[in-house]
This record gives structure tokens, C-alpha cells and sequence, in this order.
């Protein structure tokens, strides 16, 4: 027998999808906007990558990719293998790198997907060319899934200790996987900066060294590499000869700057907000405490709203820091906010009322919370800021898509 009350919430939950009362703002003409202007910052002749893990940084994978596509861009990069499949189910053509490792189970969903992987080391390359060999075994050249190769990449590590080879062990692998591996098509070549945005460039020009060192020996051999890479964000800004042939960039047309010294791109912008509505207002009076912890007392009569967001939702969890925007105005937060809620003081907002806008990041009136006013209330990094907000936030993007 059909379960008919079943039936009716799933019909009942998508029906009023994304009505929470707090919410993740994504204006996507801005994006526009932010790919058009990083396009003429970059010289033409440079390939570009939009990085798009973890959700573009919680601005949606699939809407940034489509944008990105849009703008000219002519890789995508992600972390998992789903993110990959994600993009790949959602019709998005381009190229896709991930980063890092990936495992033979993940290994065999690239080949399916035409995904495109990091090789680094000759046990895990050999164990792939077999894969692809046997896998283009399987399918005759009238299958749709016909494959004789695949892209990979191989990734340099100049410094990070992460992902990679070490530079000086990788002139013997590249040689290796060109002359014993024919399944993988060494496409690219990368490694990855430390730290390219901060003043002191002294390390990132370590890191460039290393990877020219590589560069130069391969010059050396019949080993042609179209795509050449290591410039992410603070690299693509401030780092003009490590551009090669291809840039990354990660959260910069999401209109955030990696670091507060880097060079900036006049008319560039954020374009995620997170924002409420007030659903409750509460009178305080003298000697009342606010929330877990008792961190705050009233000191005399005073009006608060509570919203509903809390760290639950990758808002920091603070005790009386920080502030909120209510009719273009700040309110302090007190006490300490909770998983779901935080109370914000509004006792100077004479006309506030319940379902009013309340701005935890982002702009109202003549006033702005940056993600870096997050950063320093959370003590963190903003893309901790930007990939924190949680799924069951509901994504809103304003402009047309």
C-alpha cells in the first residue's frame, strides 16, 4: 500500500524549499561581473582555471562552473572524485582536474567520467596505464565510451610537503610515465605556492625556482607539456612570472582577496551575503542574562531580537562580539549565541519589528560586514568563512542564471 503521508511531505518539503527565514545569498551578476574583470586583468594569452571544490567555496559548484564556462574559462578543479561527477551529471563539458591523489576505485569513475587526475608516483601510474588499457579493451570504437587515453597531470611539490614529488626526484618519474606509460597523456604539469599573497615573497620565489629547475630539465627531453601551472589566487595577482601557461583561481571571482596585501582589481566584489529575517523580539530587564553561559546581564531595560542562525550554520560561535546589520545599522551580538540562534541588541532600532532583514555578511544601507570582520570574530581564514556556511542554509542567487 502506498504510503500516502509519505508521498505528501516529499511533495510538501519541495514545494516549500528554501524558506528558512536565514539564508545564502549569491548575487550572480556580480560573478559576471568578477569573471569579466579578472579576464581583462589576465593576459589573453594565458589559459585559466576556475577552482570549484568544496562547492565553489559555498557559492554553488555547479552555478560557478556554469559561469565560469561562460566567461572562457577552460579548466574547472575540484577536490573528490563527486564533486567531479557532480559537474559531469549536471552537463558541464569542460575539463576537470582534482587535486591531490586519487585511489583506484576513483581512479575507474575518472575514466568513466573523462575526468582528468593527478599521477605522481610510478607504482600508482603503472597500476593506471593498466587500467586504461583494459578499460579501452573493453569498448570498441563505436562505443560512446571509447577511450585510448586519458589526461593526467603531475603535480611538483616545490615546498608544501602535501601532494606531489619532490623536485628533485621528478625529472626520473616524468621520464618514466612518457616512456612506459602510453594509457596516461601527461597534460599538464603543476605545483602549488605556500604562500603567494603575503609581502614577503622570498618563499613563493624558492618554490618558482624549484619548479623552473624541472621545467628546464624537461627542456632537455622529447617530453612536451601543453599545460603548465602554479598560480593560484596570490599568484595570479601578484606573481607575474609564475603565470606559465596557465593560471587558478580559487576565490577570486567570488570577489575575495586571499590576503590584505595582495593587488586589487577595482570593481571586483564579494557576491555571497548571508542574511535573516527577525522572527522574535524580546524585552530585557534589568539583571535578565542572555543565552548559555550567562555571558551577558542586563545592565537596564533593553530590547533584543533573536535570529535564527547560529554556529550551526558556520556562523562563528561567539560570546558579546561582533554585529549584525538591521535598518543600515549595527547591533552588537550579547551573550553567547547558540547552534540555532543569536541574540543581537536592537534597543537604538525604534521602528524594529519581527520579519525585518538582518545582514550577518555583507552589505545594507551604508554599512558593510567583509568575511574578514568573520574572520577576526571566528580566528580564522576566510575560506574557512566561505565553505562554513552549512547545506541547510538555503542558496538564493539574484540576477539572471
Amino acid at each position: 500500500m502506498k504510503d500516502n503521508n509519505t508521498y505528501l511531505k516529499t511533495k510538501s518539503s519541495n514545494h516549500y524549499a528554501g524558506i528558512r527565514s536565514a539564508w545564502v545569498e549569491i548575487d550572480h551578476v556580480q560573478l559576471i561581473k568578477n569573471f569579466g574583470l579578472i579576464n581583462a586583468d589576465t593576459p589573453p594569452h594565458l589559459k585559466k582555471l576556475c577552482v570549484v571544490k568544496d562547492q565553489a567555496y559555498g557559492h554553488g559548484a555547479v552555478v560557478v562552473a556554469q559561469a565560469a564556462a561562460a566567461a572562457g574559462y577552460d579548466y574547472l578543479a575540484v577536490e573528490t572524485i563527486d564533486e567531479a561527477i557532480e559537474l559531469r551529471e549536471a552537463d558541464i563539458r569542460l575539463p576537470i582536474l582534482i587535486f591531490g591523489e586519487v585511489s583506484d576505485a576513483e581512479f575507474a569513475a575518472c575514466l568513466a567520467y573523462q575526468i582528468t587526475c593527478c599521477v605522481n608516483d610510478i607504482d600508482r601510474a603503472t597500476r593506471f596505464n593498466d587500467m586504461v588499457e583494459a578499460y579501452a579493451a573493453q569498448h570498441d570504437s563505436s562505443s560512446s565510451a571509447d577511450i585510448n587515453s586519458i589526461n593526467i597531470h603531475i603535480e611538483i611539490d616545490t615546498g608544501m610537503s602535501r601532494w606531489g614529488v619532490r623536485w628533485d626526484d621528478a625529472l626520473p618519474v616524468i621520464k618514466h610515465l612518457h616512456a612506459h606509460c602510453p594509457y596516461l597523456n601527461i597534460e599538464g604539469i603543476m605545483s602549488h605556492f605556500a604562500m603567494s599573497d603575503e609581502a614577503d615573497k622570498t618563499y613563493a620565489n624558492l618554490q618558482h625556482s624549484r619548479f623552473v629547475s624541472v621545467l628546464e630539465a624537461l627542456e632537455h627531453t622529447d617530453i612536451n607539456i601543453e599545460l603548465v601551472h602554479m598560480s593560484n589566487t596570490g599568484g595570479l595577482l601578484d606573481l607575474p612570472h609564475a603565470h606559465f601557461t596557465m593560471i587558478r583561481s580559487g576565490i577570486l571571482h567570488l570577489g575575495v582577496y586571499p590576503s590584505l596585501v595582495c593587488k586589487r582589481i577595482e570593481g571586483l566584489a564579494p557576491v555571497m551575503s548571508v542574511k535573516a529575517s527577525i522572527p522574535a523580539l524580546r524585552q530585557l530587564r534589568e539583571g535578565d542574562r542572555v543565552g548559555y553561559g550567562m555571558h551577558f546581564t542586563a545592565t537596564k531595560p533593553m530590547q533584543i531580537a533573536i535570529l535564527p542562525i547560529g554556529y550551526g550554520d558556520g556562523y562563528p560561535r561567539v560570546r558579546n562580539e561582533g554585529y549584525v546589520l538591521i535598518h543600515g545599522e549595527r547591533c552588537p551580538v550579547v551573550g553567547g549565541n547558540a547552534m540555532d540562534a543569536t541574540m543581537v541588541d536592537v534597543s537604538h532600532l525604534p521602528d524594529v519589528t519581527i520579519g525585518d532583514e538582518v545582514v550577518l555578511m555583507g552589505e545594507q544601507g551604508e554599512e558593510w560586514i567583509d568575511p574578514r570582520d568573520l574572520v577576526k570574530w571566528k580566528k580564522t581564514v576566510c575560506y574557512e568563512i566561505l565553505t562554513g556556511w552549512r547545506a541547510r542554509l538555503p542558496r538564493k542567487y539574484i540576477g539572471d542564471m
